[in-house]
């Protein structure tokens, strides 16, 4: 089969011009395919059925204009990330779990052609003076490219593929991602307008939840989101999407995150999003949320509520030395109300393990409260974990606050697992 592709791949670029084919809609490009093929086949005779004839025109129409043999990948909603380690070693998450797939290129050109395909299209590079990149498909999928000399066993892609269905706090309730009572109480806390920072570790599901609670906010809104490679789903009508952008050739050019929050500052937003805060631009994050930007949210990478705390510290380190502990502190108590950690855990399910206010201070200390905290209790015969998202006997610090919305009834009632 292969090397029946590989012929009449030569033979349709000797009679086609692949440029003007690659501009055609793929139903055009796959029926004027379908033609030729059955003609290159008749002329030299190749034992290749309808229906093999076909599945090669689908496979030429993901080379020309598409992602070649990831394509099928990208249309299984069963798969939720890709990963290929040179053209010969792709895997894919399924359900939480990592499992190899018998998904091929060529070689290591046809693996680097995709890889330049993909990000030429958001008008980004990836070549020896640049070899690490960071892009988007066109479905809004995030992809991470690393090519030789950095990656030594051929080009790697990682792609984390764009949900097409859009999942709710309710979603996750029903997908026990969190709890009914721990789903209301973070719907009060995206109504009362809370600073919301969301922890946890690579592919635990922080851009999901940060896209359900986006959900919440007020269609009159005016929201500015930035990103390092646009992957938010935020349904409001008056939203700004703010992109970084990579060094030209000569070195110059960039727009990093902190460009982008500091801008975003002065177009008037009510609420400033950010996918992922790693660097310098937390201070000027805590800065918008200590300055009237109410109800912002962020992610970032920790492995605990009190490890985000001390994560944010180290990157607003990063932004200026002169600060002393304690004054970085008393800015992340003064800007953010509440840490959402989640984690992705060994069945594979995504969960909210902690949701943590930010009190205040005593000594040197920031002091946490825990809301809910899950329970690890057991595993079930299919290899599920048991457990229970647990709500602390505590009354929420922001209580105050959710009276001011008409919402602390509602809020206590959930913390208690009743109905308001």
């Amino acid at each position: 089969m292969d090397k029946a592709y590989e012929l009449i791949q030569r033979r349709l670029y000797d009679r086609i011009d692949a440029s003007a084919a690659a501009r055609l809609p793929r139903e055009e490009l796959a029926r004027q395919l379908v033609e030729l093929v059955a003609e290159i086949v008749a002329e030299h005779r190749l034992s290749v059925g309808a229906r093999e004839q076909q599945e090669l025109c689908e496979r030429l129409v993901d080379d020309m204009i598409g992602l070649g043999p990831l394509e099928p990948l990208l249309r299984d909603e069963t798969v939720t990330d890709i990963m290929v380690n040179g053209p010969y070693n792709v895997y894919v998450e399924r359900r939480g779990k990592l499992v190899r797939t018998d998904v091929r290129f060529r070689d290591d050109q046809h693996l680097l052609n995709i890889a330049q395909r993909i990000v030429a299209r958001v008008g980004r590079r990836v070549d020896e003076t640049s070899p690490i990149c960071d892009a988007r498909l066109a479905d809004g999928s995030r992809v991470n490219i690393v090519i030789p000399p950095l990656a030594l066993d051929g080009c790697a892609i990682s792609i984390r593929k764009f949900a097409k269905h859009r999942i709710t706090l309710d979603t996750m309730a029903r997908q026990r991602n969190v709890s009914e009572a721990l789903a209301r109480v973070l719907k009060i806390a995206a109504a009362c307008r809370l600073n919301i920072v969301i922890s946890g570790g690579t592919g635990s599901g922080k851009t999901t939840l940060l896209n359900a609670l986006s959900q919440l906010i007020d269609p009159g809104e005016r929201i500015v989101t930035i990103e390092d490679a646009a992957e938010l789903q935020l349904q409001q009508p008056h939203v700004v999407r703010l992109e970084t952008r990579p060094p030209n050739l000569e070195g110059v050019g960039e727009v990093t995150m902190r460009d982008l929050v500091r801008n975003a500052l002065r177009m008037r937003p009510d609420r400033i999003i950010c996918g992922e805060v790693r660097g310098p631009e937390a201070l000027d994050m805590l800065q918008a949320m200590n300055t009237g930007h109410d109800g912002s949210m962020c992610t970032l990478h920790a492995n605990s509520p009190r490890e985000a705390i001390t994560r944010l510290e180290n990157m607003v380190t990063m932004a200026t030395a002169n600060l002393p502990a304690r004054a970085i502190r008393q800015q992340i108590v003064g800007a953010v109300n509440l840490i959402i950690q989640v984690a992705r855990m060994r069945d594979g399910v995504r969960r909210v393990t902690h949701v943590t206010e930010i009190v205040g201070m005593e000594g040197e200390v920031v002091t946490l409260q825990d809301l809910f905290v899950y329970e690890y209790q057991g595993e079930a015969p299919d290899g599920t974990l048991i457990g229970e998202f647990k709500p602390a006997p505590v009354r929420p610090h922001f209580l105050r606050r959710a009276a001011y919305y008409g919402l602390d009834r509602a809020l206590l009632a959930a913390m208690r697992g009743s109905e308001a």
